[in-house]
């Protein structure tokens, strides 16, 4: 068995769809099916069930599944060992320049304890990049938010966080148990320089055009809500300084936190990197 295979196999086992995992190993269906098949002719045993309602494992799909990423963790282990020996073990990591998601600290703490001997360097973008350089080629992998153009880019969802509006503590609204992007339609919002991703700057501006102060940083947002009293899109889990106040917004789509990289990079420190975010990011 190849782990080019076997990576296959966990693809389809943990999408339970041979159309989604083709779209995630960014490959078409027909050699995707075609490699199951011969892998199932290998091994001499059926390792999904194919009905009209869907895929489901097999028992022996289900022990091939437990066997198969414990092997392929052991070859990304062995691949790092190789290159840590080697003194080149270094992984980019692109972060918005807001970092005090608990996640990151999680995910940090989680990382060291598990590659100690990784060098990881951190790259801060401000809010005009949600990319946070990767599309620049500045990071091997990106702690960001959807949504943004995903062209050449894999993309892995680590959580989905509640937003609100953020508004001044003495706002009329701020005082409201929750709100609609209509109760913000008359107001000024705080902006992104032009050029900033279409697909970004729609999502934190409730999907509309909108005018006001034009802000580049987290901080540059939180103080043009104090000093000019617009309003702007948050993290509902994100503690308000002193005169802010945030207020649930029901009808915004929650802000996706997650994972991205170079679409066909297979650094392992990648993989392994996700696979902790994905621990630290839900405990």
């Amino acid at each position: 068995m190849e782990l080019r295979t076997l990576r296959y196999f966990v693809t389809v086992a943990e999408e339970l769809h041979f159309g989604r995992a083709a779209t995630r190993l960014h490959m078409s269906q027909p050699p995707l099916s075609r490699a199951i098949k011969q892998l199932e002719t290998e091994l001499g045993a059926t390792l999904f069930d194919r009905s009209p309602a869907g895929v489901s494992l097999t028992p022996v799909g289900t022990v091939l599944l437990q066997e198969a990423r414990g092997l392929l963790d052991h070859a990304d282990l062995v691949r790092l060992r190789v290159a840590t020996a080697a003194g080149a073990a270094t992984l980019t990591i692109g972060v918005l320049g807001d970092s005090t998601d608990p996640g990151i600290r999680r995910l940090a703490d989680l990382h060291r304890r598990r590659h100690p001997n990784v060098e990881v360097r951190i790259r801060e973008t401000d809010l005009t990049d949600p990319t946070c350089g990767l599309h620049a080629g500045l990071v091997d992998v990106a702690l960001t938010r959807r949504p943004f153009d995903e062209t050449g880019l894999t993309v892995y969802e680590l959580r989905a966080d509640p937003v609100g509006a953020l508004l001044r503590a003495d706002d009329p609204l701020a005082g409201r148990d929750s709100l609609k992007l209509a109760d913000l339609a008359d107001r000024r919002w705080f902006v992104f320089p032009e050029g900033t991703d279409p697909l970004w700057q729609s999502y934190w501006n409730g999907g509309e055009p909108r005018e006001g102060p034009v802000v580049r940083a987290v901080q540059e947002c939180r103080q043009a809500v104090l000093w000019n009293g617009t309003v702007g899109m948050t993290l509902l889990d994100h503690e308000p300084p002193a005169g802010l106040a945030v207020v649930p917004v029901i009808d915004m789509p929650p802000s996706r936190a997650v994972a991205a990289w170079k679409e066909g990079d297979t650094n392992p420190l990648i993989r392994s990197f996700v696979r902790i975010a994905t621990a630290a990011y839900n405990l």
